[in-house]
This record gives C-alpha cells, structure tokens and sequence, in this order.
C-alpha cells in the first residue's frame, strides 16, 4: 500500500484509438469495436494460465528452519530452546506424516496450488467484518488537469474505462500481466509475436527464455460481477460474467442502469454521462435507512438479517446488487486536501452509502477525490492494482467525457431500487449504524511523509528501500515499548497458478542487533551502517525466498488445515506459546507501488496492533498508519517513525 505519492508518470499506457475525442451518439460510432476495449492484446490474456509453474511446497525441514530464524529475536533463550525442541519435535513426526499427505494431495490437483482452497476458506469462514478488518483502500492521485477532477466527469470517465477494461478481460483480449526483468528485451512486438504462436502449454516457458515472467491471472475473473455473499459459518462468492448492469449510490440509495446495450456494446460516453447525472440531480433525501450500513456487520449477524431481508420481499433488489459489474459510489463529501479525512473516507466512511461485500467500489467524493475500497477473499493487490493502473492512465490521458460535454439521454432508464423494510429491519438498521459510529470512532489513522530520505537515495547507500521502511518500523516500535513483536509483511507469489501470498518475516535477529545498538547507542554511525547494510542484504533474500514460495507460514497454516482435513488430532505445536505470539501480528505492514496510487492503507489486523501501508517514493518515504485508540497511539507511533527515519538518514549519510 501507499500514501500520497505525487509522480504523475503513469508508465505504459494501453494503446488508444485517434477518435476518442469525437464520439457521438450514432451507432456507427458507438458500435466501432475499438470503443469497446480497453486493450486489444494480440496475446490472449490467459495464454500464459496453462504452463504457469506450481508453487512449489517447501522441504517440511527448510520450514522448521525458517520458522525458528523468525522466532529468535522474539524469544528470550530459555523460551527459544523449548520453541526449538517443540519445533524439532514436529518436523521429525507429525509435520512429517502431514507433509507426505500434503504433497500427495498437491499431486492430484495439478490445476492449482496447494494453497488456494484453503486461503479462500480462511477467508471466507472468518466472521470478522469486512471493512477496517479486511477490505483496504487506494486513492487514485488526482487529475492535473483539475477541471477533470469535477465529480460527474470523473465518475463517468473511470465507469466508462472500468466497463472497457471488463470489455477486454471477458473477450480474453486484455494484456496478460508479464514481469519484465529486461523491459528492452521483452516488451516488444517481437516477444508477443513469438509467444504468442506458442501453444499454451509451452507459452511460459518461451517468455522465460525472453527474461519475462508472466504471473498468475485467475483472479482478475472476481473483479466484475462478483459479491461475497453472507452466509452461516462460511460465506460464498456469487459471480455472474454476463451482467450488464452498474450499481450506483448516492445518499444510501441504490440505483442501477444498463451500461452495456442488449447487444453487448458500451453505451456512449454521452449517454452514461446522462445517466449519471440524472443520478446527481435526483432531488431524493439521504435514505432514511441506508441498508448498505448492514454490510459492516460481522458475517454471521449480516447472514441472519440478510435471509430475513430475501424472505421479506428483498430478494429480487439483492439480486440486483449482488451481479452488478461493480459498485460506484457518489458521495456528497469533500475531502478538500485533508489527509485523514481522505484516509477515514476510503477505508470505512460512515458506512451509510457502502456494500462493503462487492467486490470492489469505485468511490468519487464531491471535491472529485478518487479511489477504490475492495473486499479482499477474491483476490490480492496485483489483480486490483493492474486494474488501478490502467483506470488512472487512461482516464487522465485520454479520457472519453470532458468538462463542456453534454449529456444525452437515450431510451434506456435509471431504476432507484426500492426495499421493503418492516420494524424488525429498520431495527437491523438502526443498530448497525450505532454500532459502526461507535467502532469507527475507536480507530485512529494518522501519516507521515518524511522527505529527509527517498527510494534513489536508499539505492544509492545500497541498501534496500523496503528494508529502511521496515527497519523504521522496528526501531519505532522498540523506541516505544522495548521489545520486538510479530511482524508481517506481504509478499506476492503470483508468479504461481494460482498463488495467492506469503509472509516475509522482517523482524530478525540483525534488525533486533541494529534497533538494540542504535537505542543503546552501543555502536559507532560506521558500525551502524555496517549493520544495516546487513539487515539489507537479508531481507532481501527473505523477500526473494517469500515470493518464490519458499517461506514457512503457509505452509504451516496448510499442515494445520491438512490435519483437520483428514481429521487426525490436531499438533500441540500450534497451540505452542511461540507459534501464537508469532502469528499475533502486532505489526501488519503491506506496500503496493505506483505511481497512479496517491493513498493506501488498511485497518489493523489485531486490537493491539498497527496496520501500516507504506511506500519509499522517488522524493519521499511514506506510511499510513491505523490502530485501536484503546490500546494504542497512531500519532505517537509516527512520532517514533519519524525519529527513526531521522535517525537512519543521519547513519547513512555520515
């Protein structure tokens, strides 16, 4: 994740089409098949899908070693050698047998990875809310041409190049996600042509001889037309790929129009500026009782309220909203340049104009402050942020609707949903609205943008920026409570089918020498840099050893899903002292980098604990940081953060 970055170069943009600024209402026009895509990639998008390499699952020994290397810095010596003995104990029986059934399970379910069903079940079995707990937000930058930042012309501008982007996901014509290790040597027509004769069972393997890795795309499939369903002890994702429709909110109404014809074509940008409009000057009051407020329940309690709802003669408006493409949300709120108010505002609002189980929504303030909230059981950050990306840029280069465009209406309608709502659910209601005030007001969010040290400058000393970052977060931590704690960092595997992510572990014994030596002030700025320089170089093979499937915490987790599986008792080692105290992430740390992002974060993840989204800029470092007022102080930790990032600036630079 993110905060307010300023660099508005949007890197490649997708290939664009000279009649964009003339569109029209004719059918020629709107029919033109170069309208209707965002992309017309000469590869298909899943070409690449069949020969993906599988996660590997790692040797069940190389995980107890990993896992104890985490453990050290957080163990006194008499905790550490039980933890090693109990660990050792596992590996040699238990984690043994489960490891055999593991790999004899993944054999047979060549069509995924070992991980994959058992990551959507954790998600889906929690009973935990969405928003704060799960669902993050990104704010998109603002426009520099800021008479495009107007709310109608941006909304319908990123409805518009959202529904394209759709477009050419469905018809298998977007571009597959590909890292470029040798953009030169890779990115060219050259590279798409031959891979692209390739048979797809060899595909992969010609972009590997290239120095190109395409990465996994079964998530993308859960962006449009997807909701996740409330449901008794394990929720469901409904999805349906053949919607037409966009839901919209206002002032906690529900409003939904066709945006694709009943042959499948985009309306034109004049007519979905008609329809949106239409929407803002509907002159109806704030809902008397917002029925989205119900999404911000824990799951169990919505589940129950919401088969009340169906049985009530709800169904039919739920449905509606379930297969919408995605939720665009108009809100009558001006940020107006305030950082935590546009923090608060994308990540939980007051709840009132929110389906927080969509699978994303698209939200657009008043003042045209821009950004997207997603429930997180469906996907990652690499579907959601190529799908950000590709918004941003053409939206701000090349947009469809302009300040003086006018907008026209054609035969088809804008339909207000209506709910019947009796006592019991205006009850569900009014408790739900008390509710959330009264958790929202617990969080507090706060920010740092320190421009004492940068990405280029980090590089320069040769050290790694994610590891300053991280390292920052330790020393603050330290600074204010004296200890280490368990800390998470996460790391895409999605150059895997289906890979989802892994935990990096940047709490280690180097960080721990460093924080020690740099607070007790044991050790020269020389020493430091020594140190640090080593702290480097380590968490850059752990982040290398995460992303390539060779971490340690999912494949514990899966061990621990195989046992109750195959219902063999349960290993004492995961109810060790240890394993719970690693796992009790007081430190959630997460980072998403581009430059179309100017803000991200996420609630955290524990009551004692801080949810960091963070980023080291080209002219700054950045974080925002979220914890429980009750148990901790965001603004004191970014105290402490900013007399890290001081303290660090001066040990490199010396």
């Amino acid at each position: 994740m993110l905060l307010f970055n300023k660099s508005m170069n949007c890197g490649v943009l997708p290939t664009y089409f000279k009649f964009h600024r003339n569109l029209t209402t004719t059918q020629t026009t709107i029919r033109n098949v170069e309208y209707q895509y965002l992309q017309r990639s000469k590869v298909p998008t899943m070409h690449f899908q069949k020969s993906l390499p599988r996660l590997p699952i790692p040797e069940i020994s190389k995980t107890g070693e990993r896992y104890l290397k985490a453990l050290r810095p957080l163990l006194t010596d008499v905790q550490y050698k039980d933890a090693e003995i109990r660990t050792n104990e596992f590996i040699s029986k238990e984690g043994k047998v489960l490891q055999e059934k593991l790999v004899a399970k993944d054999k047979t379910n060549k069509h995924t990875s070992y991980i994959s069903e058992y990551w959507f079940d954790l998600y889906l079995r929690d009973r935990a809310a969405l928003p704060i707990n799960y669902n993050p937000l990104l704010v998109f930058q603002n426009d520099t041409k800021l008479e495009y930042n107007n709310q109608l012309v941006r909304a319908t501008n990123l409805l518009i190049s959202a529904t394209r982007f759709m477009n050419s996901l469905r018809e298998n014509i977007l571009e597959p996600e590909i890292y470029h290790l040798q953009p030169k040597k890779s990115n060219t027509n050259f590279f798409r042509r031959v891979t692209g004769f390739l048979p797809e069972a060899l595909s992969w393997y010609g972009a590997y001889l290239f120095k190109a890795f395409p990465l996994d795309m079964s998530q993308f499939s859960g962006l449009f037309g997807a909701t996740r369903i409330p449901l008794p002890n394990k929720d469901r994702i409904y999805r349906d790929q053949t919607s037409k429709h966009v839901l919209v909110q206002r002032n906690g109404n529900f409003y939904i129009f066709d945006v694709l014809d009943a042959d499948g074509n985009l309306l034109s940008p004049t007519e979905i500026l008609g329809h949106l409009s239409e929407i803002l000057n509907d002159n109806s009051q704030e809902a008397k009782y917002p029925l989205g407020i119900l999404t911000s329940q824990n799951r169990d309690e919505w589940a129950n309220q919401r088969q009340y709802l169906e049985n009530t003669g709800n169904k039919e408006a739920l449905q509606k909203i379930d297969s919408a493409i995605f939720n665009l949300i108009l809100d009558d709120v001006s940020i107006n340049d305030d950082k935590h108010k546009l923090l608060q505002h994308f990540l939980h609002g007051d709840g009132l104009n929110r389906w927080f189980d969509k699978s994303f929504s698209l939200i657009v303030t008043k003042d045209g402050y821009s950004g997207i909230n997603f429930e997180h059981s469906w996907g990652d950050g690499v579907a959601v942020l190529r799908f950000f990306q590709e918004l941003y840029g053409e939206t701000t280069s090349k947009p469809f609707v302009h300040p003086d465009s006018v907008p026209v209406k054609n035969n088809a309608t804008v339909n207000k949903l209506d709910f019947k709502l009796d006592d019991k659910s205006i009850h569900f209601i009014e408790k739900a609205k008390k509710e959330y005030k009264e958790w929202c007001d617990s969080l507090s969010i706060d920010y740092i943008l320190y421009e004492g040290l940068n990405k280029g400058a980090c590089k320069k000393f040769k050290v790694s920026p994610d590891c300053i970052m991280q390292l920052a977060f330790q020393a603050a931590y330290y600074l204010l409570h004296g200890k280490y704690v368990g800390t998470y960092e996460s790391c895409s595997t999605s150059a895997f089918k289906h890979g989802r992510t892994e935990t990096m572990r940047p709490c280690t014994e180097k960080t721990k020498l460093f924080c020690d030596n740099l607070h007790l002030n044991r050790s020269s700025k020389e020493e430091l840099r020594s140190i640090m320089q080593e702290c480097s170089l380590y968490h850059t093979q752990l982040v290398k050893e995460a992303s390539m499937g060779q971490g340690f915490d999912r494949h514990l987790f899966a061990l621990m899903k195989l046992a109750e599986e195959y219902n063999l008792p349960r290993p004492k080692f995961y109810d060790s002292h240890e394993y719970k105290f690693l796992n009790k992430s007081i430190l959630s740390t997460s980072t998403l980098s581009a430059p179309s992002v100017m803000a991200g974060g996420f609630g955290p993840v524990t009551k004692e604990g801080f949810g960091i989204g963070y980023s080291a800029f080209p002219d700054k470092l950045g974080a925002a940081v979220t914890s429980y007022k009750t148990h901790n102080d965001s603004a004191q930790f970014i105290e402490a953060l900013h007399k890290s990032f001081i303290d660090i600036t001066e040990i490199l630079s010396g």
